[in-house]
């Protein structure tokens, strides 16, 4: 390999795009570990109101749709460094799709924990601690999904092409820490919690 292929790799490997999203991401995952920390430690101290294992039930449906979502974001990257825009377009509302469904699927369990059980954020450490944590998931998944929905709405306007993958790519690395994260707080939350 020539001394110049190996400069361009490194300029690839280290853009500021890609610090900067692993900046980021690096960041984000120091909140996110004091709030599973958090509720680790006052997981089963609430004296009074629902537990963790009388409310909560294993959320398979919203699962699956966060997490393939990761695979439709990959292949919209994919799709567009060779320059198959359509083809990238329709991964990419894919994705969003899954996304939006995470969050109805959330939105309508909080719903039933509310008005169902009467936990709310003010109930007891349970409360507290559920809503902060997922919340503050929840909060990362409807961000993506607004930085995915900006970047479908310009690759069907023609603004996104081919040239700009790395962009989206980096993109798609805040969606799959969302969902890497979603892997953690679902053990944290419906298995070890329950």
């Amino acid at each position: 390999m020539s001394q110049a292929s190996v400069l361009a790799m490194d300029r690839v490997a280290w853009s500021r795009g890609r610090v900067g999203m692993a900046c980021l991401i690096f960041g984000e995952s120091t909140f996110f570990s004091v709030f599973v920390v958090a509720y680790l430690f006052y997981l089963g101290k609430s004296a009074t109101g629902p537990q963790p294992g009388d409310v909560l039930e294993f959320p398979w449906l919203a699962t699956v749709c966060l997490l393939s979502s990761s695979v439709s974001a990959g292949l919209a990257v994919a799709a567009l460094a060779r320059a198959e825009t359509l083809r990238a377009s329709a991964y990419l509302a894919v994705t969003v799709g899954l996304g939006s469904a995470f969050i109805a699927a959330t939105a309508q369990e909080w719903s039933g924990l509310i008005h169902g059980y009467g936990l709310t954020i003010g109930t007891n450490l349970f409360g507290t601690t559920f809503y902060s944590l997922v919340g503050f998931h929840a909060a990362h998944v409807i961000l993506g999904l607004l930085m995915l929905s900006l970047v479908l709405a310009l690759t069907l306007g023609g603004r996104v092409r081919a040239e700009h993958a790395e962009r989206v790519e980096m993109v798609t690395w805040y969606w799959h820490f969302v969902d890497a994260v979603w892997i953690v707080v679902l053990t944290t939350v419906y298995v070890v919690g329950v």
